[in-house]
């Protein structure tokens, strides 16, 4: 019993040594090093003290990038077709998706990626495009000209009665023109005389207008120079002008001066439109006006080469058969978008580029998709649209901060359903942290 008792306070006197050495040496560790411990300690399953705000806090990169790759491959298998897609983070230099990133597939309205990239690059992005009457001032006597006046397009997609009554109110008050003898010409040889494009048989439809360096927008005519002509004719008429001739198609002579002059609105804006409201008439305009920018006759094949070999600088493939993507055949590779896509970071155009994309949540044709969720302002994408098919690309600012690109394409699948899954995949690239 004596033995019992003494050992008992030996032990506690044990106990207490043992804690001050152990109190001390972890008053020996750095706070850093501490942390670090306790970190790795709830990510290893202890979890946060209790009360602690876990909302928006991410796992390390790897993890992050296998969850995204598990809803990709989900949405891609779930959605069915014949899909593809390729993700790249941009900050990074690192691919973090891609199945089936090199088949080629049909583009829809993504096709207008290409043709406004190029022409943001071989035009500019402050070039404007004019429309002119052009005539012979030394015939213009006591407010009479004597002769024909023509009207030459540039290709402007946004010509429209409005801008020719501003043409014709130029005539008549800062020319001082009252009559014409002749006639008003329409002149549109700047642009081939193909109507439409492969996917309307290269004829005039709803869809796209009539293709002409005259066409007027909203218009949809056999013969658009013609139609300018009398267009403007009526214009003049309202200014007080009198036309004795019948409005009429044909070349204007060299050596006319030009009297009166319209202009688009800058490039810039006209890429807006195309890739915000997904306008057809206005991409295929455009794709004819970088042919034209060669000195050439503008035509939708010279330009679709000027794509190309564009598109093939920067490591890109596409196939292209028209501008705006209404061509089932207008085929390219979810890599081969990426890789404009990235490229477009590089060049100084881009900013206008990256602005005229339409923001999800917020306006063009994703006004109306993704709100409320993660990818709501933080993305910005080309949509594209047609029977069984559906497409999504652009570039996603990550919750991480990071620049993610991303094409993901939908072939032979219902659009509306596919879209949901796009939806769903741009919102796992934008939770990236």
């Amino acid at each position: 019993m004596s033995v019992r008792r003494a050992g008992a306070p030996a032990l506690a006197a044990a106990v207490v040594i043992a804690t001050v050495i152990l109190a001390a040496a972890i008053a020996l560790v750095p706070r850093d090093a501490r942390k670090q411990s306790l970190a790795e300690a709830r990510a290893a399953g202890s979890g946060p003290a209790p009360g602690a705000d876990t909302a928006g806090i991410s796992s390390a990169g790897p993890d992050n990038d296998r969850r995204l790759r598990r809803v990709l491959r989900r949405s891609l298998r779930e959605a069915g077709g014949a899909s593809g897609a390729w993700v790249v983070n941009a900050t990074r230099r690192r691919e973090l998706f891609g199945r089936h990133e090199r088949v080629r597939r049909s583009l829809g309205s993504n096709a207008k990626l290409f043709t406004a990239a190029v022409a943001l690059r071989r035009l500019g992005p402050q070039a404007k495009l004019a429309t002119t009457v052009v005539g012979r001032p030394s015939r213009l006597r006591d407010a009479t000209l004597h002769g024909d006046l023509h009207l030459r397009g540039g290709g402007d997609p946004t010509l429209d009665g409005a801008a020719l009554a501003r043409l014709a109110r130029e005539l008549a008050d800062g020319r001082g023109i009252k009559r014409v003898t002749g006639r008003i010409v329409g002149d549109g040889r700047a642009f081939d005389s193909r109507r439409g494009t492969a996917a309307t048989d290269y004829g005039t439809s709803s869809e796209i207008g009539s293709l002409s360096a005259l066409g007027m927008r909203g218009v949809v005519s056999l013969d658009p120079a013609v139609h300018a002509a009398a267009r403007l004719d009526d214009a003049l008429e309202d200014e007080g002008v009198r036309v004795d001739g019948a409005p009429a198609a044909g070349d204007a002579p060299t050596g006319r001066v030009v009297l009166a002059a319209v202009r688009s609105p800058r490039v810039s804006e006209l890429v807006r439109r195309i890739l915000k409201s997904s306008t057809n008439f206005h991409a295929e305009m455009l794709a004819k006006a970088i042919a034209r920018k060669r000195g050439r006759v503008g035509s939708t094949r010279r330009a679709l080469r000027e794509v190309s070999t564009f598109a093939r600088r920067l490591g890109s493939s596409p196939d292209l058969a028209d501008g705006a993507g209404l061509s089932l055949d207008s085929r390219a590779s979810p890599r081969s978008v990426g890789k404009l896509l990235l490229a477009m970071r590089t060049l100084p155009e881009f900013d206008a580029f990256h602005a005229a994309l339409p923001i999800a949540g917020r306006d063009g044709t994703l006004r109306r998709r993704m709100r409320g969720g993660r990818a709501q302002g933080r993305c910005r994408a080309k949509t594209g649209t047609r029977v069984d098919v559906s497409a999504l690309s652009g570039y996603c600012r990550a919750a991480s901060g990071d620049t993610i690109v991303f094409s993901l394409l939908f072939n032979r699948v219902e659009p509306a359903r596919a879209k949901r899954f796009e939806d769903r995949m741009v919102a796992a690239i934008a939770r990236l942290g």
